[in-house]
């Protein structure tokens, strides 16, 4: 061969080299990024979940309008997460969730991702004066929406 032909095969191999590293990198960060979409959206039906369960009866499975009629462990199974329970914490291949404080008109998730990112948590709260719920997403320890009772 050349030496033009060399260079040439040489180039070509760094450049494939090059694409090859930066397609690596973009897709890892790809299924992070999936990973913490799916984790949100288990905390957004169990936000939803949450606020069907605080207006069904005791009776019917709910809470009667105070989270704090039912443990821990209860509420966390009534979210409809689905996953494997066990020991307060429901995990699926997206994560592990569990509570961290539960009020009367108000519930805050944790959503830890399989991804090994920061975690992501979820508050939940009643507006008496709208009659509406309100949350919040985000790091962990977000803050309240400002309305909430």
């Amino acid at each position: 061969m050349g030496q033009q032909q060399l260079l040439l095969l040489i180039l070509v191999v760094i450049i494939v080299g090059i694409a090859t590293v930066v397609a690596i990198n973009v897709f890892g960060t790809s299924l992070i990024e999936a990973n913490r979409d799916a984790v949100r959206k288990d905390l957004f039906t169990a936000a939803t979940n949450a606020q069907q369960i605080w207006e069904r009866p005791l009776a019917m499975s709910g809470t009667a309008n105070d989270f704090n009629n039912l443990t821990n462990d209860q509420l966390l199974s009534r979210l409809n997460i689905i996953g494997y329970f066990e020991d307060s914490i429901i995990e699926n291949e997206n994560g592990i969730y569990s509570l961290v404080s539960v009020g009367t008109s108000e519930i805050r998730i944790v959503g830890e991702p399989k991804s090994d990112t920061e975690d992501i948590e979820i508050i939940v709260c009643f507006n008496s004066n709208s009659r509406g719920w309100l949350f919040n997403i985000g790091p962990p320890n977000v803050g309240k929406p400002g309305q909430c009772d």
